[in-house]
C-alpha cells in the first residue's frame, strides 16, 4: 500500500495543474466567500428631482448616497434617472409629500431602501413609495435574465474547451497542420456549432423565463441578441484558449470551472456588486459576464435603449477581440510543425509515474 501511497505523490507533484486547483480553489473560495458574497448593502445611489431638491438630499443618511441633486427635475427625469441606471432610488419633492421610486431590477438594493426608509422613516409618513420594473421584487425576474448569460458561458467555456483537446488526443491535430486552412478558418468552423446551440439555449431561457415565471421582455430583441453575441464570442474564445493550452479533457474542464467560479459569484448574477469589498470588486470589471447580467437585465426589464449601453457593449466588444486574438496566436502554435511534440514532453507516461 506504501508503494501506491508513494506514487500517487509523486503523480500529484507532477500533475501541476491539478495541485494548483486544489490549492487555488479552497482560497479563492474562501476569499470570495469571506469578502464578497454578502446580501447586504450598504450603500444606494439616489437621485433628488423638485423644487426642494437640496433640502431633501441634505437630510438623507446612510446608507443613501445622494448622486444628483436638481431643482428643476420632475418625476419624469427622477423615472429616466432609474431608466437609465444613474440611479437605484429617485426622490421626487412634491407639496403633497415626496415621492419615493425604486428600481426593482436591483433587487437587494430595492429591499435594503424600503428597510431603511420604514426603520428611519426619514422622509415622513406621507412619502409614497412605488416600484419599478419588478413591481413585487419577484427574484426570478432579476435571476433568468442572468441565468440566460451563465448558460452561454457554460456552453462557450465549458463544452468549447473540448475541442482542440478531443482533436490532440484523438491524433488529427496533425492533419490540420498539414491542410490548406488558416487558424481563422479552424477556429470558426468549431465555434460555429457551438454558437448555434448556445442561440437555441438562450432563447429556450429567455422563453421558458416568460412562459413559466412571467419575466417580462419590454425591450429591444435586436439589442439583446447583439449583447449576446458579443459575449458569446468572448465566451467561445475562452473555450479555445483554454483547450489550447490544455493536454487532455480533465485538464480542460479544470481550467474551464475555474474560469467559470468566479464568474458566478462576482459577476452581480447572486451578489450584489455593491456588497462587495472593493479590493474583490475590481475583479468582477474583469469578467464578461458581469456586463452581460447587466444588460440583460436592462433590456429585458428596463426597456433601456442602445444609447444606455455602450458601455457594456464596448468593453464585450473589447474582451471578445482580446481573447479571440489570444486564441488564434496560441492554435496557430499548436498548429505548427512539431508542436505536439514539445508540449507532449510536459506529460509524463504512467509507467513512469508507476
Amino acid at each position: 500500500m506504501w508503494a501506491v501511497v508513494t506514487k500517487e505523490f509523486r503523480q500529484l507533484r507532477r500533475d501541476r495543474r491539478t495541485l494548483a486547483m486544489m490549492i487555488v480553489l479552497p482560497v479563492l473560495l474562501l476569499v470570495v466567500f469571506g469578502y464578497a458574497a454578502s446580501f447586504n448593502v450598504s450603500e444606494i445611489s439616489v437621485s433628488v428631482v423638485g423644487g426642494d431638491a437640496q433640502r431633501t438630499a441634505a437630510s438623507l443618511r446612510p446608507p443613501f448616497d445622494v448622486k444628483r441633486a436638481d431643482v428643476n427635475g420632475d418625476e419624469a427625469s427622477a423615472r429616466s434617472d432609474l431608466a437609465h441606471g444613474r440611479a437605484v432610488v429617485a426622490l421626487v419633492s412634491r407639496p403633497g409629500g415626496p415621492l419615493v421610486l425604486i428600481d426593482g431590477t436591483q433587487l437587494f438594493a430595492a429591499q435594503a431602501a424600503q428597510s431603511a426608509l420604514a426603520r428611519s422613516g426619514q422622509l415622513g409618513a406621507s412619502a409614497q413609495v412605488k416600484i419599478l420594473y419588478n413591481t413585487k421584487l419577484k427574484t426570478s425576474w432579476i435571476m433568468v435574465p442572468g441565468l440566460a448569460g451563465l448558460i452561454l458561458a457554460f456552453v462557450g467555456t465549458v463544452i468549447t474547451s473540448l475541442g482542440v483537446v478531443r482533436e490532440r488526443q484523438a491524433g488529427t491535430l496533425e492533419q490540420l497542420a498539414v491542410m490548406p486552412l488558416r487558424p481563422w478558418d479552424v477556429i470558426g468552423g468549431k465555434i460555429a456549432p457551438y454558437f448555434m446551440v448556445a442561440a437555441v439555449d438562450l432563447t429556450a431561457i429567455v422563453v421558458i423565463g416568460k412562459l413559466l415565471f412571467g419575466v417580462p421582455f419590454v425591450g429591444n430583441v435586436g439589442i439583446f441578441a447583439l449583447g449576446a453575441v458579443l459575449f458569446l464570442l468572448v465566451t467561445l474564445g475562452m473555450g479555445v484558449l483554454i483547450s489550447t493550452v490544455s493536454q487532455n479533457q480533465g485538464q480542460a474542464i479544470q481550467l474551464a470551472v475555474m474560469t467559470l467560479l468566479p464568474q458566478i459569484l462576482l459577476s452581480g448574477l447572486i451578489f450584489p456588486l455593491s456588497s462587495m469589498a472593493a479590493g474583490v470588486r475590481w475583479i468582477s470589471y474583469l469578467l464578461p459576464l458581469t456586463y452581460f447580467v447587466r444588460l440583460s437585465r436592462a433590456v429585458m426589464l428596463k426597456g433601456t435603449p442602445i444609447t444606455d449601453l455602450w458601455q457594456p457593449l464596448g468593453l464585450l466588444a473589447l474582451l471578445g477581440v482580446a481573447v479571440l486574438t489570444l486564441a488564434v496566436l496560441r492554435f496557430r502554435r499548436d498548429l505548427a510543425p512539431g508542436s505536439r511534440d514539445a508540449g507532449s514532453k510536459d506529460e509524463v507516461p504512467e509507467s513512469v509515474h508507476a
